[in-house]
């Protein structure tokens, strides 16, 4: 009993339950616009969102610069010098504004090359473009104002602006779909995490008073410079992967069809909420203490944390969406896409297999390991991209999985090898 009471006791079992409510509200949201999306949009549809979604995760970590997983480390080691802390706000929110009004300006001059490249010959989703030309400069604020509450270590709060901005999501998905259908869903993408930049803002101002600490002389160009490390790693995975997705995806409808390709975007968006889980928990949760992490036998005390609680967890998660997959189709969306059940097996198993190896992963960042992040990033979507092409070419559709997976088994192996000092 008193096992037990000591468990709940602990900061990681508090986090995982009020991280657990918002990713249950976030699956619960997600699952009702996927059945929205479904109805109105149909797997054609589902496949223009997936490509607009891969494109938006580009850019979104263009305009961040990838500096978040930095922020949230140097604000963690400066959080009881106001001077450091000061330099690393202002450093870095100085230079997100600059550089979101120039990349507003390019996408603005370019909406029709864009829209060529995502939507193909439908001209009438140019105005998706010309809105996101607008709305982009607060994509990077919001994620800037996040990490670095995150870096101070305001868990609750990170995950409560997390519950609002999927609310925002839901409410403002449901009225433009069920008005414009496909165009109001891509339109819902691109608006809500403008509306969610006020609720941040808010909210970050109660922890700290931005105003004090955003000064014109407190820029440093050292700080970009020990964030460049982060930057690179960043823009490596969120930048190249979404567009070996968009790669894949556009392969996949020349060669197969828009519907086998919705089928492939149904199945990654389930995949996703599941996800959803892990990746919070390790961004707000696991990231900040191997930061602090100085020695092997720390870092191999957090790894066994998490391969001890939360792996375990995910895969009995992971078994019961197998055997609950017709279930689960039918209750988010239509009869049309009940082949998505037969992508099941080799998803999952690619997913199990990518949360093994999201935690080592997360110490290249913790550590800023630069090249090797770098490398084994390139490896790994490479990998993907032209396993995919053999697969879908072998196994059709299904061919798209078994390369998920196979990509995912080797990068682990890849990270085992690596990191075994500290994992053994």
């Amino acid at each position: 009993m008193n096992f037990y009471r000591k468990i709940i006791q602990t900061t990681l079992f508090k986090i995982t339950s009020l991280n657990s409510l918002s990713v249950a509200l976030k699956i619960g949201i997600g699952l009702i616009t996927s059945k929205i999306l479904a109805v109105f949009v149909g797997p054609s549809g589902m496949a223009f969102v997936g490509n607009l979604r891969n494109f938006l995760t580009s850019l979104e970590n263009i305009s961040t610069l990838g500096f978040q997983n930095g922020i949230v480390k140097y604000t963690a080691e400066s959080e009881k010098s106001k001077i450091e802390l000061q330099k690393i706000i202002s450093t870095v929110f100085l230079a997100l504004v600059g550089v979101a009004i120039v990349l507003s300006c390019i996408l603005f001059c370019s909406v029709s090359y864009w829209n060529e490249k995502i939507f193909g010959d439908n001209i009438e989703y140019l105005i998706v473009f010309k809105v996101l030309s607008f709305v982009l400069p607060t994509y990077g604020v919001s994620v800037f104002f996040i990490a670095v509450i995150n870096g101070l270590g305001r868990f609750k709060k990170v995950i409560a602006i997390n519950i609002i901005g999927n609310i925002i999501g839901l409410l403002t998905s449901v009225f433009l779909i069920m008005q414009f259908k496909t165009i109001g869903a891509l339109l819902a993408i691109v608006i809500a995490p403008a509306l969610l930049f006020f609720i941040t803002l808010y909210l970050v101002q109660k922890e700290i008073r931005v105003s004090e600490f955003i000064k014109w002389y407190a820029f440093d160009f050292k700080v970009l410079k020990n964030l460049s490390a982060y930057s690179l790693m960043t823009l490596v995975s969120s930048v190249f992967a979404p567009f070996v997705f968009l790669a894949i995806r556009n392969h996949i409808i020349q060669d197969l069809g828009i519907e086998q390709a919705g089928y492939w975007e149904t199945m990654t968006r389930i995949s996703s909420y599941y996800l959803m889980f892990i990746s919070t928990m390790l961004s707000v949760y696991f990231l900040p203490k191997l930061s602090r992490a100085e020695t092997n036998l720390e870092t191999k005390k957090i790894f066994l944390q998490y391969y001890k609680f939360i792996l375990p967890v995910f895969g009995l998660a992971l078994t019961a969406v197998y055997f609950a997959r017709v279930f689960i189709i039918r209750l988010l969306f239509t009869q049309d896409f009940l082949p998505v059940t037969d992508l099941f097996f080799w998803q999952l198993l690619g997913d199990l297999f990518k949360v093994c190896a999201l935690i080592l992963g997360y110490q290249f960042f913790a550590k800023r390991k630069t090249l090797m992040f770098i490398l084994t990033e390139f490896f790994s979507l490479s990998l993907l991209y032209f396993s995919s092409l053999y697969f879908i070419k072998e196994f059709q559709i299904e061919g798209v999985v078994m390369a998920y997976a196979f990509q995912n088994v080797c990068y682990l192996m890849v990270l085992g090898i690596y990191f075994r000092k500290s994992l053994f």
